[in-house]
């Protein structure tokens, strides 16, 4: 009888480039080999030739790209023997922090902006048996107190200002460049805390033998550079909501508006690392609407069968944009991390819509409402 080999999670999958040993614990949902799908429909309908991968993240045990840092940071937690962590939250990194604490055993204290958070992101910290805290004020209220909290109880921060975060979140870029056979020319992604596009350029860099200023766990002096996977290096391009988008301004933005909540973020935690990754690779940050955004993850849904939550939808308009005006060159391979599912933020997903058609239980009137669509 041959020996089963099911797939136990990216730390497993990777551990000959990420930092644990045979003394870390880990705590594991079977997390990454998210995937890798390819846009057939919507290059039609933007008249433009070229070739776009999204990477939908959003097949993550909890729904997000959150797993990936989890993973790495409640392992370490729990090497260090930690009771309790700590996090503030758009919704996302609660529902991970909740669910992976669970896993570990561990108690999950989450901050979230009071009436912020779609329910869908709300019910999974709860579900999950995290003590959650709603706050009067913002995410960038919640990131300052949790820092304060960390000095003051034995809790340990998973935010992504915890480094480990980022080494589980490179990996994403490891299962592009093994799918493709090779880096992207571009890859898109949504920037709220700005942690997923430095973990994905030291994926990146780390895939192609070669040293960032975004890694900040090795002073730029990375142990995990042997066997590279490829032999280039993508440009990185962010997204952000117009209504939070600090990088476009130069500055934090006190209080950011978007319907995209997962980066309503007005104060990146991971600013430096992720203006390193963007200027390392000749990359650019641009910021796209919320009618805009809505518009794109309508057409993903609507047009590719992928149904990602509005933040997600910023890499794929973003790229779609610049395609349309130049900036990205036809015939480039691009990737687009999806983030989030859609299932995470139903109510705005159908806003505004009437897609509910109630009709008589015969075959007369059900044989109408069909053929009315045809």
């Amino acid at each position: 009888m041959s020996k089963a080999t099911h797939y136990q999670g990216l730390i497993e999958r990777y551990r000959d480039r990420l930092p644990v040993d045979e003394n870390t614990p880990v705590v594991s949902l079977n997390e990454g080999d998210t995937p890798l799908i390819k846009l057939q429909n919507i290059p039609a309908i933007i008249g433009k030739s070229f070739e776009m991968y999204v990477k939908f993240d959003g097949q993550n045990p909890t729904g997000s790209f959150k797993d990936r840092g989890m993973t790495m940071a409640v392992s370490k937690a729990a090497e260090k023997g930690a009771k309790a962590i700590v996090c503030a939250s758009t919704g996302n990194t609660s529902a991970a922090a909740a669910a992976y604490a669970a896993r570990a055993g561990m108690t999950a204290f989450v901050l979230i902006p009071e009436g912020k958070i779609p329910m869908g992101k709300l019910a999974q910290a709860i579900a999950h048996g995290a003590v959650v805290l709603q706050i009067r004020g913002n995410f960038d209220d919640g990131m300052r107190l949790v820092k304060e909290i960390a000095g003051e109880a034995p809790v340990e921060i998973v935010n992504s200002v915890n480094p480990y975060r980022l080494q589980g979140q490179k990996t994403g870029a490891f299962e592009i460049v093994e799918a493709l056979g090779r880096a992207p020319d571009y890859h898109c992604i949504p920037v709220g805390n700005a942690g997923n596009i430095s973990g994905y350029w030291i994926g990146y860099s780390e895939a192609c033998g070669q040293n960032t200023a975004s890694c900040t766990l090795c002073d730029g002096n990375c142990p995990y550079l042997e066997n590279p996977m490829t032999d280039t290096r993508p440009i990185m391009v962010g997204y952000q909501a117009a209504g939070a988008a600090p990088f476009m301004r130069g500055a934090p933005v006190e209080k950011p508006e978007t319907v995209a909540t997962a980066i309503r973020i007005g104060n990146p935690q991971s600013w430096d690392l992720a203006k390193a990754a963007v200027e390392e690779s000749s990359g650019w940050f641009d910021e796209v609407t919320d009618q805009e955004l809505l518009d794109t993850q309508s057409m993903l849904a609507s047009k590719e069968g992928i149904f990602c939550e509005p933040a997600s939808a910023v890499s794929v308009c973003g790229a779609l944009r610049d395609l349309r005006d130049g900036k990205i060159p036809e015939g480039s391979l691009i990737t687009c991390t999806v983030t989030g599912h859609g299932l995470k933020d139903t109510a705005t997903a159908i806003e505004g819509r009437d897609p509910v058609q109630t009709v008589d239980a015969d075959l007369a009137s059900v044989k109408a409402a069909i053929l009315k669509h045809l």
